[in-house]
């Protein structure tokens, strides 16, 4: 539940204080470590004859001690190798193994230049590294190893690649980074292949030494990872979401994000949340410390989603020591706490798609601004609506994956399967809801442009044969609904308005088939000289959505990008558009509801015998750029959910405030009132069959 890393460098041997970190690591109640043991630097007796100890280990064993005081405390401990760089002996005996650019030059580290970059597909990690692994698991049987930036520092053109390369496709490497070149589709395949094969190569000679270990890479993540997130669901055994702390533009959410991205595939496998306690940054400070209340919540933000804490510090020996009583608090909470952590299933009823495929093959170099921004706008309005909600792998669209859900996003997701696209048919038929925007299923899997939208039938929209980008002073206007004086539901808080600015890009769709249209686009006009500014006479005026009921369920597509407009300026009327979205195709009483000032991101988790509602207090001036000065208190909150089926309710608690609390009990929802939040509040309520433990 919580984690320890103690990240060696070449001269802590002998220098550090291997009684301190037991010390602490006591204190902080952790029950499991990661401990740097080889690879670049060993910090162990290594018999291997190319693997460089630290020249500072001497005759000690600093990995194998720390692992023994460890282990007298019954933690677990994994083991950490580095596979990216070597230093010049390896390169002077196997040149072969060195990463090689473009134009055939062996590669020095950019950081150090006394190592050199390796290859990660070649043999210095399917032979090299792999005797560095069976030699750490035979002498000190660790329950895991974990390998960092084991599938390279980019793109390699050396004799191994080229010719494995050509093997598998029969062509040579790609020299362009363009998805819909054929080399370049066939190296994401060949790659992600190659490196699936090195991570079970490494499990099989894990288990063959200790059959309960297991080899656990450092990988995953959301669209923009480039390694399957379905395959590595089905391959680890946990995982260790290594998004460490946030940079430039990125709110605390993202690290909650994070958690839900890794458990769309990962199910109920334990996911643990690395936090580092100095800056992540660009400029890499790697000694650094954050401010205290930084760290508190972005920890906090991953908790409530659903990761176990696992804080990182580089370099053993202590520069700054302001961080250990925030990280101390921390974990006093979450191990007094625990009981309440301990999630059986999200009980949220909306689910976000994120499509790795569409990132490949569609978005390609501008996979950030075509896939990951629009999910990040949905993301947000959804924060800000207080709508519990959950990621959804788009190769888990199964009606096993989906049974939870009564709503999917689509935010852009635009390569889609057919396959796919039938699934996401039957979902909406049998009653499930569906918001889309802009190019969603306009592709296929490959990236590759359809005639029309793949999802057609069910936006009640066909593609027209254009896009329009870059649209400057263009709107959509607000339309009554037929035979009525008043507005569709999705207009719901425009009462007063006459039209609201239209997204940035759009696609050219025309209806096909029986639609409601609540808002229609005003085509793009003049903004200068000031004497022009106005619509032109005659403009066409297409739908600016499509919204329909088809089957059982209920559809609602925006042919522009909003999402991602949104996420660009912020504007609160897409905001509100993308929530009446979501609450009108869902159709149903709500999971949870919070109303109060604020802005909180929530989650509502039932466990064995309890369940609790999650409230992050992300009210603060710098929540879309750290870090926070000083956590801002709100003002009380109301908050009603539903209690799961069947289930009694015996106590209503509040575990930040420590506090029971009054609350209302009625069909089958709990109602109440929270004082007021600094940090966090978590909203826990104890079943009846949970009085015998309890007691």
């Amino acid at each position: 539940m919580r984690w320890a890393q103690l990240a060696f460098v070449e001269n802590d041997p002998g220098n550090y204080d291997r009684a301190f970190w037991l010390d602490y690591f006591r204190k902080v109640h952790a029950d499991a470590a990661c401990l740097s043991a080889g690879g670049v630097v060993a910090f162990y007796p290594t018999e291997i004859p190319l693997q460089q100890r630290s020249p500072w280990l001497g005759d000690r064993d600093t990995f194998g001690d720390l692992l023994a005081g460890c282990r007298a405390m019954s933690m677990n401990v994994v083991a950490r190798t580095d596979s990216h760089a070597c230093w010049q002996k390896v390169c002077d005996a196997h040149p072969d193994w060195i990463r090689v650019d473009a134009d055939g030059q062996k590669m020095r580290h950019p950081s150090d230049p006394r190592y050199w970059l390796t290859c990660a597909l070649g043999p210095y990690n399917f032979t090299f590294m792999t005797e560095v692994h069976e030699e750490i698991m035979r002498r000190y049987r660790p329950d895991g190893i974990f390998t960092n930036r084991w599938s390279g520092s980019g793109m390699c053109y050396c004799v191994h690649c080229r010719q494995n390369f050509r093997t598998f496709s029969g062509m040579e490497l790609p020299r362009t980074s363009d998805p819909q070149d054929p080399a370049r589709k066939q190296y994401i395949v060949w790659k992600q292949k190659r490196l699936f094969e090195l991570w079970g190569l490494w499990n099989e000679k894990i288990r063959a030494i200790h059959p309960d270990a297991s080899y656990i890479a450092n990988a995953g993540g959301g669209a923009m990872s480039p390694l399957d997130m379905k395959t590595i669901g089905e391959l680890a055994p946990t995982l260790f979401a290594d998004r460490q702390s946030r940079r430039g533009l990125m709110p605390p959410w993202a690290n909650g994000k994070n958690g839900k991205e890794y458990r769309a595939t990962m199910g109920d496998k334990a996911i643990v949340g690395i936090f580092s306690v100095g800056l992540d940054d660009e400029h890499r400070w790697k000694d650094s410390v954050q401010n205290g209340d930084e760290i508190r919540l972005w920890v906090a933000d991953g908790m409530a989603q659903g990761l176990r804490p696992w804080f990182t510090k580089f370099n053993a020996k202590i520069i700054d020591r302001r961080w250990l009583p925030v990280v101390e608090e921390i974990y006093e909470w979450q191990y007094a706490n625990q009981a309440y952590l301990r999630n059986v299933r999200p009980l949220a009823r909306v689910g976000m798609v994120y499509s790795q495929q569409s990132a490949w093959f569609y978005g390609g170099p501008q996979a950030e601004e075509k896939i990951e921004d629009p999910a990040l706008g949905f993301y947000e309005a959804l924060v800000e609506a207080r709508i519990p909600f959950e990621m959804v792998h788009d190769r888990c669209l199964d009606a096993e994956h989906l049974a939870a859900f009564r709503t999917l996003i689509l935010p852009n997701i635009a390569a889609l399967s057919d396959e796919q696209c039938r699934q996401l048919r039957q979902f909406v038929e049998a009653g499930g809801g569906l918001v889309a925007t802009y190019e969603t299923s306009l592709y296929d899997e490959w990236g590759v442009g359809r005639k029309d939208f793949g999802l057609a039938s069910l936006f009640g929209a066909s593609y027209a044969g254009r896009v329009e980008e870059n649209m400057r002073n263009s709107y959509l206007t607000l339309e009554r609904e037929p035979g009525t004086d008043g507005y569709h539901p999705l207009l719901r808080g425009f009462e007063n308005a006459v039209r609201i600015i239209n997204a940035v890009n759009q696609v050219d769709a025309v209806p096909a088939g029986e639609s409601t249209v609540p808002l229609r686009i005003v085509p793009s006009y003049p903004d200068l000289p000031m004497e022009s500014v106005y619509v032109r006479a005659g403009a066409s005026h297409n739908p600016g959505v499509y919204v329909r009921e088809v089957g059982k369920g209920r559809v609602v597509y925006f042919p522009g990008d909003i999402d991602r407009t949104f996420w660009e300026v912020l504007a609160v009327d897409h905001g509100q558009l993308l929530r009446n979205a979501v609450e009108w195709a869902t159709d149903e009483p709500a999971p949870l509801t919070v109303e109060g000032k604020g802005v909180l991101d929530v989650a509502v988790w039932e466990q064995k015998n309890s369940m609790t509602v999650h409230l992050v207090n992300l009210t603060n001036p710098m929540l879309m750029k750290g870090p926070v000065r000083e956590i801002i208190p709100i003002s009380a909150q109301k908050v009603s959910f539903r209690v799961p089926e069947g289930r009694q309710v015996r106590r209503v608690h509040l575990l930040a405030a420590a506090t029971d609390v009054d609350y209302r009990a009625q069909n089958g929802r709990i109602s109440l009132e929270v004082p007021g939040i600094g940090l966090n509040e978590v909203v826990a309520v104890d079943f009846e069959e949970d009085a015998a433990r309890m007691a």
